[in-house]
């Protein structure tokens, strides 16, 4: 069967993700115009390339695959793939569902941040939306300026090389806002540039995972204040300026007299209570409640696991923990520092557990710009009413009767 426009609707109509509105516009705007003739499919570390292999390429163009498209900031070469995946095609389904929580309709101006291959760009145009697509990587904007053109957008979609963390004025007020790169912190340019009553979409994650959660921010009347629900659990690259900073969390390293004075306890969590999966909820609601902590999971084969915990010197100082879970063996914790960030993690599982464990949609977030003009980012529990705070470290559980 030849693949194709059609046969990539029909694919996501099967999987009941595709908003009735945007079926034609999948259907008209090719996404083979728009992927260069080498990928890896899911990151994989062998390539795909149109000019060897021209059906396999097609085919994985157009399944419900991420395309990796950039290596390493574009230093990568070779047909091998690099240290770190810069830049991809999206999942086609997660494209229509955040899509579907933008709700662009035509003659709406849009900002998106992230242009990537240009193809997101082209299905707003095709929508009928005035486009303003900004790009911090010259050759990815020089490529996709190109891709949209011969794709017939080129008039449409204005492609800029800069920052998206400081928007377009020129371009604004917008009406919506679409972002193609995980974020940890909402810039307050993309509230001050939304029109009243603008939706904002972004993936919204914490330093606790690598994960992010698609986010649905409404704009409020006096252009301060943005709030709204998570709504789909999904993974993307990282605005380049939003990646840990190890700096920020001590170089994430220990302490010379950590043995010294970081004495053992155990707890009666596991390793998969606290790591979780790549979409598992536990990781969004530990990040929203243990916040400035850096977690990096440590897998030791088949023998157990380590998670480690960096807290970030927000004035107070550096903390550390490590909790080693072995096979046939009660788990480890040390700590130190003024934070016990593994008391935070524990009593916050507890939490999360004891309410049922909520999912993602559970929560949401509310982002307001101080009188400074930085962000304040407040989590909220099922309404913006119930700001999230960090349950009590000192967790006991509740006594029957």
């Amino acid at each position: 069967m030849t693949v194709g426009p059609d046969t990539l609707t029909a694919l996501l109509k099967g999987k009941d993700v595709l908003p009735a509105a945007w079926e034609s516009v999948f259907g008209m705007v090719a996404r083979e115009d728009f992927v260069p003739a080498r990928i890896w499919p899911d990151d994989s570390d062998a390539p795909l390339d149109r000019d060897r292999d021209p059906e396999a390429w097609r085919r994985a163009v157009y399944s419900d695959r991420a395309l990796v498209t950039q290596w390493d900031d574009g230093r990568h070469t070779g047909t091998t793939a690099g240290r770190l995946a810069t830049s991809s095609a999206s999942t086609p389904s997660t494209l229509a569902e955040m899509l579907y929580d933008l709700d662009a309709a035509p003659g709406m101006r849009v900002l998106e941040v992230g242009t990537g291959t240009g193809y997101s760009a082209g299905l707003l145009a095709a929508r009928g939306c005035r486009v303003t697509s900004i790009e911090v990587d010259p050759q990815l904007a020089h490529r996709a300026r190109e891709n949209l053109a011969a794709a017939g957008f080129g008039d449409l979609v204005e492609v800029i090389t800069g920052d998206g963390t400081l928007g377009h004025p020129a371009g604004g007020p917008y009406e919506r806002i679409q972002v193609t790169a995980g974020v940890r912190r909402v810039p307050p340019a993309w509230v001050e540039q939304a029109a009243p009553g603008a939706v904002i979409v972004l993936p919204w994650g914490t330093d606790y995972g690598s994960g992010d959660c698609a986010l649905r921010l409404v704009v409020d009347p006096d252009r301060r204040t943005a709030s709204g629900p998570f709504t789909l659990a999904t993974a993307f690259m990282k605005l380049r300026a939003h990646h840990p900073h190890w700096g920020r969390y001590g170089g994430a390293a220990l302490p010379e007299d950590w043995a010294a004075y970081a004495h053992p306890t155990t707890t009666t969590l596991g390793y998969d209570d606290v790591v979780g999966g790549p979409f598992d909820p536990v990781a969004l609601v530990l990040g929203l409640c243990v916040p400035d902590c850096l977690a990096r999971p440590v897998l030791h084969g088949a023998l157990g696991g380590t998670l480690w915990l960096y807290g970030a010197d927000t004035g107070i100082g550096h903390s550390i923990a490590a909790a080693h879970f072995a096979i046939g063996d009660p788990p480890t914790i040390r700590q130190s520092g003024p934070r016990r960030l593994w008391d935070e993690v524990e009593a916050t599982w507890h939490w999360w557990h004891c309410q049922g464990r909520p999912t993602i949609h559970d929560f949401g977030l509310t982002v307001r710009l101080a009188d400074d003009d930085t962000v304040e980012q407040q989590p909220w529990y099922r309404t913006p009413d119930h700001p999230l705070v960090a349950p009590a470290h000192e967790w006991s559980p509740p006594t029957a009767g």
